[in-house]
Parts: structure tokens; sequence; C-alpha cells
């Protein structure tokens, strides 16, 4: 009979204490990024723009249009197949766009003949494809690049 009361006594206390947790998970989410908000990569680039086979990219640089209207908080990452090349970044997206610039992975490498890409965001804890309008790949032309005709200069 006592264990029962100290277990109940135990549920009683501790309650306050999960909602507590709770709220403050609540609160730290509060203004992540939604399924239902509007994401579309505007352009994708790498620097240096063009480099030789073997160099190491110094950064890809991201334009992330967020169509909200308030600011929302989410990680961005950048994908060839299945593995990760632009190191994961928390980013604070404003309604606009967006430019974000991820540093690559240490040992990624150019090899082959041409690498397409994809930008990831978590959106509620669910890590997503954002909406592009067209590919983004690097070709090997003599050296490696992802300029596209009529992109912006100055990279």
């Amino acid at each position: 009979m006592k264990w029962i009361k100290a277990a109940l006594l135990t549920g009683l206390l501790s309650a306050p204490l999960v909602d507590a947790a709770t709220e403050v998970m609540a609160a730290d989410r509060g203004n992540a990024c939604r399924r239902g908000d509007r994401l579309h990569i505007e352009d994708l680039d790498m620097s240096p723009d063009p480099m030789i086979e073997g160099q190491r990219i110094r950064s890809f640089k991201v334009r992330l249009r967020f169509d909200g209207n308030r600011e929302c908080e989410t990680s961005v990452s950048i994908r060839e197949g299945g593995e990760t090349v632009g190191v994961e970044r928390r980013f604070n997206l404003r309604p606009g766009v967006n430019e974000i610039e991820l540093k690559p992975a240490e040992a990624y490498r150019f090899r082959g003949r041409e690498h397409c890409f994809n930008v990831l965001a978590d959106l509620e804890g669910s890590r997503r494809e954002v909406d592009a309008g067209r590919r983004f790949c690097a070709q090997q032309r003599p050296a490696w690049s992802m300029r596209e005709p009529g992109d912006r200069p100055g990279r």
C-alpha cells in the first residue's frame, strides 16, 4: 500500500516538471519553419568558380526565397545523392530572398563529369528537399563550374 502512495505522490510531483519541459521545448520550436511554409531555391553557387579537379570548395552559396510573413528558423544543408556535401547550418529566414553560405564537407572533392545538388531544410523536425525550378549541377568544362547563362557576376 505504501508503494502505491509513493508512486502516486511521485507522479503528482513530477507532472509540473514534465509540463515545464514541454513548454520549454515548444518555445524553442516557436519560430521554427513549418511544413506549409513555401521555400524555393533561387540560385546555388560554389566558390571558387571555376575550379580545377581535386581543388577544395571554399563555400556553397544558396539564395533561398521564403514566402512567409514572419521570420522562421531552420537548418539548411546540401546533398549530392545520399552524401552531405554542404555542412548543415541553422539560419533565421526572413521573408523574401535570403543568402546563405555553407561550408563544404571536409573531404568532399569533385570526381567524374557532373555533380548535381539538392538543398534540404528542416521543417518542423522533418528534413525536406527545397523546391527548385531547375537542377543545380557542376560540370567539368574544362574546369569545374556551376555558372549558367545570365548568372549573377562576381561570385
